[in-house]
């Protein structure tokens, strides 16, 4: 299923998603986001901010004007107008503020992890287009030129007999961080995470450029994953479409091997 020209605004603390693709848990909101143009969502937890509607942004929440990041949203939301004319063509970085703070509260020094690992901090897109949706139908936003590429490389696949799920795409520093949270509340610890998941801003799912790949009927992001044709189809055709497995055995990022994990390269 296609995106229909569907784009994310992206902000450092808030994203401005189009209405229509988010599920409300209350009647109210529900109601507002029925008739909303866009959604303002908190990027760290979720949380439905506020609706844009013909008349006016309606609160969704008690002092909105005192949530971080507000005022730069309520900017964005003035300028999509001028985004729309644009086109997805100039697409910009959000600045890499705050990622020291969230590598602090796992009790990890920037400086050491990148020289260890040798990752790199990836900042995120201000824009990321609609590219489907994922095996749980939820929106699939990426990059732009990552969401026309994966569009491309699963129809091909398809007019071969194989079949291409996306399991995930963007993630944002916030998110990054909420999946360290919630493993060790269950009780890994920090290194063992690591081995599985990039530090927050260290992963390339910010950029919008990555997705993870399954196939029907198979479990998500398993290593038994390049035993199917899915993933031999991939091995030998995805290179053709800007992609490349990221993490293959023995990598040096200290990463465990990942035949699910692909990231689009665009062309110089």
């Amino acid at each position: 299923m296609r995106g229909h020209g569907h784009v994310l605004i992206n902000t450092p603390d808030i994203e401005l998603w189009p209405g229509g693709l988010l599920r409300a848990r209350s009647n109210a909101d529900a109601r507002a986001l029925a008739r909303a143009r866009h959604v303002l969502r908190r990027k760290r937890d979720g949380r439905f901010l506020a609706a844009d509607l013909p008349e006016g942004v309606l609160p969704l929440v008690h002092r909105l004007m005192r949530e971080d990041g507000i005022d730069a949203a309520l900017d964005a939301l003035e300028r999509i107008v001028d985004y729309r004319r644009e086109g997805l063509l100039r697409v910009a970085e959000l600045p890499l503020d705050r990622l020291e703070q969230r590598l602090d509260a796992l009790g990890l020094d920037a400086a050491d992890y990148q020289a260890r690992t040798g990752l790199e901090l990836i900042a995120e897109p201000d824009r990321l287009a609609l590219a489907g949706f994922d095996r749980y139908r939820r929106p699939l936003w990426l990059h732009p030129a990552a969401a026309r590429a994966w569009t491309h490389l699963r129809d091909a696949a398809l007019r071969e007999g194989i079949a291409l799920e996306s399991i995930s795409g963007y993630r944002s520093h916030d998110y990054q961080l909420g999946i360290f949270e919630r493993k060790r509340a269950r009780g890994q610890s920090v290194d063992e995470i690591l081995t599985v998941n990039a530090a927050p801003g260290y992963s390339e799912h910010h950029s919008g450029l990555a997705l993870d790949i399954g196939a029907p009927g198979e479990p998500p992001a398993e290593e038994s994953f390049e035993r199917t044709p899915a993933f031999a189809w991939l091995r030998d055709h995805a290179g053709g479409h800007g992609f490349a497995m990221s993490y293959p055995r023995g990598n040096p990022h200290g990463i465990v091997y990942e035949p699910w994990h692909w990231r689009y390269a665009p062309p110089a």
